[in-house]
């Protein structure tokens, strides 16, 4: 009774910006420990009596960044789908599903966010356990958390028949409600948080898809049966995965099937979903603050303070929420922190890009990340993994210097290559095709000096690449 994990990592995370970004959102953050959420997620899923290797689903943005930090963790999927488009979670649980069917007509799906924190991996494996055994039988399981406070941020579940072994059919499903509406609940019994993991048969599930939502059933599996191979990923066949409808596996399935379970856990479950949310789970200290990273704290209560590049010094506050990211300062009263993304949006539409990046920007080769900026040069820190590359390109609008600061950096620039060591550097003039690689065993840093009219990351044309991205790069790229 082997439970294929679909972990679906998807989201951007906005109510948890200025940390959380478009370009490196939240659960590829080490927010709850010193270990992405992602692949806390994965590390629960990996007891090779009870799952096979993870199936994961992603946007194309985040694939090498999901990819190395499962390298770094000595772990290897069984599969990583890439969505060239957000859809929502049923077209990716069918995608999943008609991939897993490849190598398991009948093989038990257990479909994961990325970014839940679970206290209690016991319980939630002792909860799978049952699931599994009531999947195995043809049911559409979802579990339950039993709730310890009328939250309003969840959605219900309302409890129907019991089934014995402590799961029951589900009555119906009930949207977030408001305060005593939520009282209400946790006052009459019998109604769990929907904390969206759903386990279910490839089979079955898809069964149910051609009855409930015909055509995110027969068009994501298209886009998985005419899918391609790209390195160690998966492309869904954009055609077909793009026409889609955009639909939650709640809404599309489960609140229509004769056959759905739910079986309620006790786990220390949070979904992560707010800046709150991680202070009420955090270590608080004798004021009752979490505090995180280089933070002094004076005459301080009930905050949650997180300097991520710098000190951050607090005096004379309460209920705060203060975050501190090098390039954003952000600070919020507890009781404000589920409207951030009107900030998000604010953002967005005056044209800036703090919303979609940090300082920082992860590439597969390493990272850059800005040092200084003006009307025409940008000063970067770049950092390439041992035997890592950057593609054979060139640009039309800017010039480079390159100072190696420790490494050993094989540079090559028109016909010419050379290997540069500590203190040395090289010139690219504008239009001149140039690649640097990294031929050491140790971590390649160097200072980069742009010169020119234009200095956007989409000024790039790449004549090879050993990671397969296209030849006119983009901002995410």
């Amino acid at each position: 009774m082997t439970i294929y994990p679909v972990i679906l990592s998807g989201g951007v995370g906005s109510r948890l910006w200025p940390t959380s970004r478009a370009l490196y959102p939240k659960q590829l953050l080490p927010l709850v420990s010193e270990r992405a959420m992602l692949l806390e997620t994965a590390l629960r899923v990996t007891d090779p009596d009870l799952f096979a290797p993870a199936v994961i689903v992603s946007n194309e943005e985040h694939r090498f960044i999901i990819a190395q930090q499962m390298r770094d963790a000595g772990l290897t999927p069984l599969a990583h789908l890439l969505e060239p488009q957000g859809r929502n979670t049923a077209p990716a649980a069918a995608a999943a599903a008609a991939y897993v069917q490849t190598h398991d007509p009948k093989g038990i799906l257990l479909l994961l966010p990325a970014d839940h924190h679970i206290r209690d991996v016991a319980a939630f494996h002792e909860a799978l356990k049952r699931g599994a055994e009531l999947a195995r039988e043809g049911k559409l399981v979802t579990f339950g958390i039993v709730p310890s406070a009328p939250e309003t941020g969840y959605g219900y579940i309302k409890r129907g028949a019991a089934l014995g072994g402590g799961a029951f059919t589900v009555e119906r499903f009930v949207e977030k409600p408001d305060i005593e509406k939520a009282k209400a609940y946790l006052e009459q019994g019998g109604f769990d948080w929907n904390a969206g993991i759903f386990m279910f048969r490839a089979d079955r599930i898809l069964d149910e898809m051609r009855v409930h939502c015909p055509a995110i059933a027969s068009l994501a599996t298209e886009a998985v049966h005419k899918g391609t191979r790209d390195l160690d990923f998966v492309r869904l066949q954009p055609e077909a995965f793009n026409a889609c409808p955009s639909d939650s596996i709640d809404y599309a399935v489960m609140e229509h099937t004769q056959d759905a379970v739910v079986v309620p856990v006790e786990m220390g479950w949070s979904d992560i979903g707010s800046w709150s949310a991680l202070w009420e789970i955090g270590d608080k200290d004798k004021d009752g603050n979490v505090l995180s990273g280089d933070v002094l704290a004076l005459d301080t209560r009930n905050c949650y303070v997180r300097a991520e590049t710098g000190l951050v010094a607090t005096l004379g506050i309460e209920n705060l929420i203060v975050v501190e990211t090098g390039d954003v300062l952000f600070i919020a009263s507890k009781d404000r922190v589920q409207d951030v993304k009107k900030i998000v949006e604010r953002i967005a539409a005056e044209g800036r890009t703090e919303h979609q990046a940090h300082n920082r920007v992860y590439r597969p080769w390493g990272f850059y990340e800005a040092l200084d900026s003006g009307e025409r040069h940008q000063v970067k820190h770049l950092m390439v993994h041992p035997g890592a590359a950057l593609s054979l390109q060139m640009h039309h609008h800017r010039a480079e210097h390159w100072v190696v600061v420790s490494g050993e950096a094989r540079v090559t620039v028109g016909e010419e290559i050379r290997i540069l060591r500590e203190n040395e550097s090289t010139y690219i003039p504008v239009g001149v095709k140039h690649r640097l690689e990294n031929p050491g065993d140790e971590p390649l840093s160097i200072i980069e000096v742009q010169s020119g009219d234009y200095l956007g990351e989409d000024d790039i044309v790449r004549y090879d690449d050993v990671y397969g991205r296209s030849s006119k790069a983009s901002a995410a790229e």
